[in-house]
């Protein structure tokens, strides 16, 4: 029976490469020399930490990370920026990148599927979405449908299977 995934992934070797390439850039340009501004990576919760004195460099900075990502593929809604904030004299922003599909998430999706009445089942697996049908149109079709309704997170489309 044919079937399909829905998943949200953000690959950490292209977060990895875009922070590089922002640090990069934070060192060979003007308006930053001298003023200790800095990305940090962490892996383990997939977070980015930008450092800096001021607030408007933390702006600066932040404009510079999302091109970067936008370069490598990875899409903006995908990460969540917070509220900038003050710890001493410097001005700190976590930006932190969503992996998986949550239960309110799967959820919607599986709402909207079914209400399309399509003859196709979506179940929920652990941070995954899985749709099987009978027809390969039907399956081609919810993927439409799901890519049409625009949710809040980016989402993929794997492990399509006949």
């Amino acid at each position: 029976m044919p079937s399909f995934d829905i998943v949200s992934k953000v690959k950490k070797d292209e977060i990895q490469n875009a922070v590089d390439n922002a640090s990069r850039e934070l060192s060979s340009r003007y308006d930053f020399r001298g003023t200790e501004s800095s990305f940090s990576l962490s892996k383990e919760d997939l977070s980015v930490k930008l450092d800096a004195p001021e607030e408007f460099h933390i702006q600066q900075m932040d404009e510079i990370l999302r091109q970067k990502l936008a370069k490598r593929g990875i899409e903006a809604a995908s990460a969540e920026f917070s509220e900038v904030s003050r710890s001493g004299k410097r001005s700190i922003q976590k930006v932190t990148f969503k992996q998986g599909i949550d239960r309110e998430l799967a959820k919607k999706i599986i709402k909207t599927i079914k209400d399309a009445k399509l003859k196709v089942d979506p179940k929920v697996f652990d941070d995954a979405v899985r749709v099987t049908g009978k027809k390969r149109d039907d399956l081609q079709s919810a993927i439409a449908l799901v890519r049409a309704a625009g949710f809040e997170q980016p989402l993929q489309y794997e492990n399509f299977r006949d």
